[in-house]
């Protein structure tokens, strides 16, 4: 193989994107990755592929990006999953998107657990607008609630999840578990603590709890956040548990058969490295992982023509074309004069346009200089395309058991349906396909 052969090595396992997607069995796929290597696009891509391959699918975005609704046609997305309008809806499916609005799904759990007066007063307590609007881990907690919410309903038969970028995405694998604690009736007794000693010691001992909040809460000082955490906690008491049974059972859920994770990757070096660091922390939280998605690959229609050749064609033609523009101006008794002693036509801002058409190189000489500049440009193509092999190798290496699918790159942003469905058609190709 050589260095400029870009083909996937056929030992290496092909993810089989349609397969995944057809198979009634996969009811959660949640796509991960850096930020910048195209995941939400990606995701939306999926939901637009198996909905019209006869799914009723919800596409979940966590990312605030406003590029999902975008490309969707839709105006905005908000809490409420909506319908989307342009797909193909022969075989039966249906494709809706929302976006995770934090503290609303905060909201509809207090609202869905409690009367309507200890509702009211949770919702308008201080240190609850501030815990549900900033407190560390709350947007990937609520990501899984409203996650669990959607799967417990029923309503869809699959559920496309886009996390958010960098190796946060993955916050959300420890967020059920961090916020549960923290809710966990045990630890808000402690935190109550201090309103039974009083006095500067109780208040000492409160900082040292609150040191975990966010700077929105340190802005609540003294005896109101205190008053304030009283009133909170009698009002929640009855629903700590709930969050700490919800959180371990969507957890569960994510370690479930029928859910599948997708890395998405660029094919380049950092973006691989924290690919691969994605990988290692799903199989360390055994979680089902169904492969990587190598997005925006380059590829060539002349991938046989090496970058070497390429690059020794282009000096041959340029020398071609000097040695012929030499001959040109010479004559066996020497330099031949063109315009018999006479200076050439011209005007005050250089040669008149018949003398300038005149000195103009030959077209053959023209279509030389083309040609090389072509080589040249394929060249570097090659050279491209040579990088990201010896990059995707290095990742198949360290992982050969996690099968791949490639997605070439597009020649410009996906802004419609009809870009995501190009996309969802690259992600099903198989790899003989993908090379051609």
């Amino acid at each position: 193989m050589t260095s400029d052969d870009t083909t996937l090595d056929t030992s290496a396992p092909w993810l089989e994107v349609d397969a995944l997607l057809d198979d009634p069995r996969t009811r959660i796929v949640v796509c991960c990755g850096s930020g910048g290597v195209g995941k939400t696009t990606t995701a939306a891509a999926l939901g637009v592929r198996a909905a019209e391959r006869g799914r009723k699918v919800v596409v979940l975005t966590i990312d605030p990006a406003r590029r999902l609704a975008q490309s969707m046609g839709i105006s905005e997305l908000d809490n409420v999953p909506r319908q989307v309008k342009g797909i193909d809806e022969t075989a039966g499916g249906e494709l809706h998107a929302m976006m995770l609005d934090m503290k609303r799904t905060f909201d509809e759990i207090v609202e869905g657990h409690a009367d309507a007066e200890r509702a009211r007063a949770i919702l308008e307590n201080p240190f609850y607008q501030s815990l549900s609007a900033g407190f560390a881990g709350t947007q990937e907690y609520m990501a899984m609630e409203k996650l669990g919410q959607l799967r417990s309903g029923d309503e869809w038969d699959l559920i496309v999840v886009d996390t958010p970028p960098s190796r946060s995405a993955l916050d959300f694998l420890d967020a059920p578990k961090r916020l549960g604690s923290f809710l966990d009736g045990k630890f808000i007794r402690v935190l109550m603590a201090p309103a039974k000693v009083g006095g500067r010691a109780g208040m000492k001992f409160l900082n040292v709890g609150m040191s975990m909040m966010t700077g929105t809460l340190s802005k609540l000082m003294g005896g109101q956040l205190l008053r304030d955490v009283q009133t909170f906690v009698a009002a929640m008491d009855t629903m700590f548990g709930g969050f700490r049974t919800r959180a371990d059972a969507t957890y569960r859920l994510l370690q479930a058969p029928g859910t599948a994770f997708l890395v998405v990757a660029a094919p380049e070096r950092d973006a691989l490295r924290e690919a691969a660091y994605f990988v290692e922390r799903l199989a360390a939280e055994q979680m089902p992982l169904a492969g990587l998605v190598l997005n925006r690959v380059h590829g060539s229609g002349a991938a046989q023509l090496s970058a070497e050749r390429a690059l020794a064609a282009a000096e041959a033609l340029t020398e071609q074309t000097a040695e012929s523009r030499r001959a040109e101006n010479l004559e066996p008794a020497g330099i031949v004069d063109h315009h018999n002693g006479k200076a050439p036509s011209g005007t005050a801002g250089g040669l008149s346009p018949a003398a300038a058409a005149e000195q103009e190189p030959p077209t053959s000489a023209s279509a030389a200089q083309l040609a090389a500049r072509l080589l040249r440009l394929h060249a570097e193509r090659m050279q491209v395309l040579a990088r990201e092999r010896r990059t995707r190798d290095r990742f198949a290496a360290l992982h050969p058991e996690v099968p791949v699918t490639e997605v070439a790159a597009l020649p410009g942003d996906v802004h419609d349906l009809a870009g995501l469905r190009a996309i969802g058609d690259r992600l099903a190709l198989g790899p003989a396909e993908a090379d051609g």
